[in-house]
Formats: C-alpha cells, sequence, structure tokens
C-alpha cells in the first residue's frame, strides 16, 4: 500500500491497478523473467522513442483528465508529442522557491523521504530505505566522496507520473561536471525497492554542488523503468543559481536523491517524522524543507575547484 501526506497532514493510502500489477511482477517467478527484459535500457530507449512519435499526442487528453493536470499552468497548450507534454515547462510563477536564501527547497515535486546517514565502518556511511539498507559508496561508487556524507542526512524525492518531471537547483554555486552511472531500469515504486536495491542498480547521474549555504550538496537523478533519457542541462563546471532549472526527466517514474553533510541542514520536523511512520511527503519544487545550520564564515566559501571523486 502507497502512504501519501501532505504539509496540512491529509493523508492518502491506497493501492492502484500499477501497484498490484508491479508486486506480481517483483513477487513471482514469471514475473522476474519479464522484468529481465523490461529493465534492459534498450527497452526505455524504444519507449521513448515511441513517444515521441506524433501519434502519442492522442494519449495526452486521457492522462491530463484522470490527472487533474491544469494546463493553464503551463508555458504551451499544445504539444507535438506525448513526451513533448510530459516535458512541458509551467510558468515561472508556480515553482518559485519559498522563504529566504537560506531555506532549503524542494529540487522537484514528488513523494519526499528523509534517512539519516549513520556511520559505519571505515566512513561507510548507510541508511535504510523502507526495509532494504544502502551505502552511500554502492550508492556514488566512490568510498572517498561517500565519506563526505557520513553522518548526514539523505533525501530521496520519488517522482510518480503525475509529477512535474523538470528539476532545479537548490542553492547558488558551483556545480561540478556530471558522472553517469549506467545500469538497468527498475521501477522507482516501494514494491520493487522491497524485492531489488533499485537505487545501486538503476541508471544515474550525479554532480556535485559546492553551495552558498550548504557545502558541498551531491544531487543525483535516477533513470527508472520507461525512462530512458536522463537530461541535465550543464554537462561541465557552471556557476548556477537557486531555482535554475538543471534538467527534466523524460516519460515515467523516476527519483532525484540529495545527499548533505553532517551539521549544514536543519529539517522541518515534519518531514523526519512522517518518514518515521511510513509516509511519503508530497512536496512541490521551491517548497520550503528545511533550513541552513549557520557556519561561522560562509562567504564565498563556494567558490573554487570541485572534486568528483
Amino acid at each position: 500500500m502507497m502512504k501519501y501526506i501532505d504539509r496540512d497532514g491529509k493523508e492518502t493510502i491506497e493501492e492502484s491497478g500499477q501497484d498490484r500489477l508491479l508486486r506480481h511482477l517483483y513477487t513471482s517467478r514469471a514475473g522476474r523473467i519479464f522484468l529481465k527484459a523490461m529493465t534492459r535500457p534498450g527497452v526505455s530507449r524504444l519507449g521513448g522513442w515511441l513517444l515521441e512519435q506524433p501519434w502519442s499526442r492522442c494519449l495526452i487528453g486521457p492522462f491530463v483528465r484522470k490527472n487533474r493536470i491544469d494546463l493553464s499552468c503551463c508555458l504551451r497548450q499544445e504539444f507535438s508529442s506525448y513526451n513533448d507534454f510530459f516535458t512541458r515547462k509551467l510558468k515561472p510563477q508556480y515553482r518559485m522557491p519559498q522563504g529566504d536564501e537560506e531555506t532549503l527547497t524542494s529540487p522537484c515535486d514528488g513523494k519526499l523521504s528523509v534517512y539519516p546517514i549513520k556511520s559505519g565502518r571505515s566512513g561507510e556511511g548507510t541508511f535504510v530505505i523502507k526495509d532494504t539498507p544502502y551505502t552511500i559508496e554502492s550508492l556514488l561508487r566512490s568510498r572517498r566522496l561517500a565519506e563526505r556524507y557520513d553522518g548526514g542526512w539523505a533525501f530521496v524525492f520519488r517522482l510518480t507520473v503525475d509529477d512535474y518531471h523538470r528539476y532545479c537547483y537548490i542553492d547558488e554555486g558551483r556545480k561540478s561536471r556530471n558522472i553517469h552511472i549506467p545500469g538497468v531500469f527498475h521501477t522507482v515504486n516501494p514494491v520493487a525497492n522491497d524485492m531489488v536495491p533499485i537505487y545501486k542498480e538503476n541508471t544515474r547521474e550525479y554532480s556535485l554542488l559546492k553551495s552558498r549555504h550548504f557545502k558541498t550538496v551531491l544531487m543525483m537523478e535516477v533513470g527508472a523503468m520507461m525512462v530512458g533519457k536522463i537530461t541535465n542541462l550543464h554537462k561541465n563546471p557552471a556557476t548556477v543559481k537557486k531555482g535554475q532549472e538543471k534538467g527534466n526527466f523524460e516519460f515515467g517514474g523516476s527519483t532525484i536523491i540529495l545527499l548533505i553533510q553532517p551539521g549544514k541542514v536543519r529539517i522541518d520536523y515534519d518531514l523526519i517524522e512522517n518518514t518515521e511512520e511510513g509516509y511519503e511527503t508530497i512536496v512541490k519544487m521551491g517548497e520550503r524543507i528545511g533550513e541552513c545550520r549557520k557556519l561561522k564564515n560562509t562567504k564565498n566559501h563556494y567558490e573554487g575547484t570541485i572534486e568528483n571523486t
């Protein structure tokens, strides 16, 4: 069962037909055989190609009605394909960052869970999503980089098909080049996470943001089933601003992970409490999720070079 809660405390507990289908696929022998083919990168690329064809526009209307999407919020209301609609841009006023420059805001729309990164052997920090343990080293495939986040926090934003699939930077600063880790494309539905360590098997891409207020933040995009493309706008090092668009996912569910170093953020308590009680919190891009913890000297500390590994 999916357990969601919004910032006003309204709870939603549901299991859709898609959830039941995925549960069957991931728990039955026949389903797992089928998934070996479905999770291959070529299948997601083929799905993406099909949804770029003009005929796919016929899928837009039913999707909009089912998910109650207000197209008046979009820069355009006419689309050349389903994927053109799926990667639509909203008018800027609908995703403005809340608070002041010291406020930590969500980089995307999604269902948010927050996890403490607990110290392990040799600085090998661990966190647990549902009952599945992960290490930061296995997520990044770099022990030296993982040690930076030992004792910090992992923010996991799970995007479903009804979410806005563009994402932004959470602070001003200097962004590193992108690191791409190839893999497969499991669904990011929690059903799959119960059976497979999806976040260390799926294709993913990350960069570091040497930020003004949160020191060095790791921002990772995780692909998922039928998401054959992660498009980041800045492939090389660049100076960026808070709220500036970072990139977008194409069709399907997907995930964004933020790693923040210890002592650098004060998380809104409702997010921690909701996660501990098994709920994902519904958030929107630009929505407040915490604030920075004061550093003794923050002036220009984000300038300079960034090491990726």
